[in-house]
């Protein structure tokens, strides 16, 4: 997908917005490289993969304040990266797996913030200070981010598509479940019949 310099003017509106909004909440946002062709631009020069920050000392920036981060995506249209490990971690898995998820975790009253990226991955996003198990991680093909790692939140734009919101932190009040909570509703998805999914547990 081609992204013309005219798209991206209306739309580093929306990134800004977005960004400001996430940063006011506490949650510490990054700008992130954005597609030009085949390529990611934004990062002195071009990179070959991304979304990646923009700042090489990206990690110093983290826990910028709203104001601060409004300035980042003054001029470009950068994507919106999640530096995880301080205060939110993403907990990654496939899209079917995430659906069934999705369900068991409405079930119990107890949602989070799902984001959904256009390669076909669904992000739980929790609290930080809690791991995995390492040996269910590796056999259900599920990706723990923590510290040192980002994730990129919506709208963030792909080659081919948009990062997008299967489930908005509005709907949660804001509030993160810990990573526990999360795992036992993907082992419960795991056990769920094929169908399981199928229910919607989407509200974006």
């Amino acid at each position: 997908m081609e992204w013309s310099d005219s798209w991206r003017g209306a739309f580093r509106i929306e990134l800004r917005a977005e960004a400001v909004n996430l940063a006011w909440h506490g949650w510490p946002v990054l700008p992130g490289t954005y597609p030009a062709g085949a390529q990611w631009a934004g990062r002195e020069g071009v990179e070959q993969d991304g979304p990646v920050p923009v700042h090489r000392d990206w990690q110093e920036r983290i826990g910028t304040k709203a104001e601060q981060v409004a300035t980042w995506w003054a001029g470009r249209s950068y994507s919106i990266l999640l530096a995880t490990g301080h205060g939110v971690d993403a907990i990654e898995v496939g899209a079917d797996l995430g659906r069934r998820a999705a369900v068991a975790l409405r079930a119990t009253g107890i949602p989070a913030p799902i984001v959904a990226t256009p390669s076909g991955r669904w992000m739980f996003l929790v609290t930080t200070g809690q791991a995995l198990r390492a040996d269910w991680v590796a056999e259900h093909d599920v990706h723990h981010y923590g510290r040192g790692e980002y994730v990129p939140l919506p709208p963030t734009p792909f080659q081919h598509g948009v990062v997008h919101w299967r489930v908005k932190p509005q709907i949660c009040a804001w509030q993160l479940p810990q990573p526990g909570v999360v795992q036992d509703a993907l082992t419960e998805a795991v056990h769920a019949p094929a169908d399981f999914g199928l229910l919607t547990a989407d509200r974006a």
